[in-house]
């Protein structure tokens, strides 16, 4: 059985970052790079209302030709979020995130953001089940 996303989270933490729409892109940016994050999750009184990320930075003011401290993130962020639960299996979140195209994944539990991961967190998640179970064959084989 596969583990559940609450599982992730408790090894990862539950900490996120956040940003306001009517704030710079410059600032993201800035944040991004001071906690060494790739993605923010945008709230507005509390509520997710998008995601900006390094790829909408690239992509919408880099290309083309923007300036990041005169530009919002609410105009470039990715919206509506793409959001889970913590009783989300991995391979569910795993699907979803292709399907949507999707790198960064809000959970959210009784309307209330309580993590992020990545898509990396999820494949470094799905290896370290996979080397439990190997081993645990190996164990099984070998006496």
């Amino acid at each position: 059985m596969q583990r559940k996303i609450r599982t992730v989270l408790k090894d990862k933490g539950h900490n996120v970052y956040s940003i306001s729409p009517i704030d710079t892109v410059f600032k993201a940016i800035d944040l991004m790079a001071e906690k060494g994050i790739g993605s923010l999750v945008v709230l507005e009184d509390g509520k997710i209302v998008g995601l900006i990320t390094e790829r909408n930075y690239t992509r919408e003011v880099i290309l083309k030709g923007r300036s990041s401290v005169r530009t919002f993130v609410k105009d470039i962020m990715d919206a509506p979020v793409v959001c889970a639960s913590p009783d989300h299996r991995l391979n569910e979140c795993m699907a979803l995130m292709m399907e949507k195209g999707v790198k960064h994944l809000p959970i959210v539990e009784d309307n209330r953001l309580v993590g992020l991961v990545s898509i990396g967190d999820l494949v470094r998640a799905v290896v370290k089940d996979q080397e439990f179970v190997i081993s645990q064959l190996e164990h099984y084989i070998h006496g």
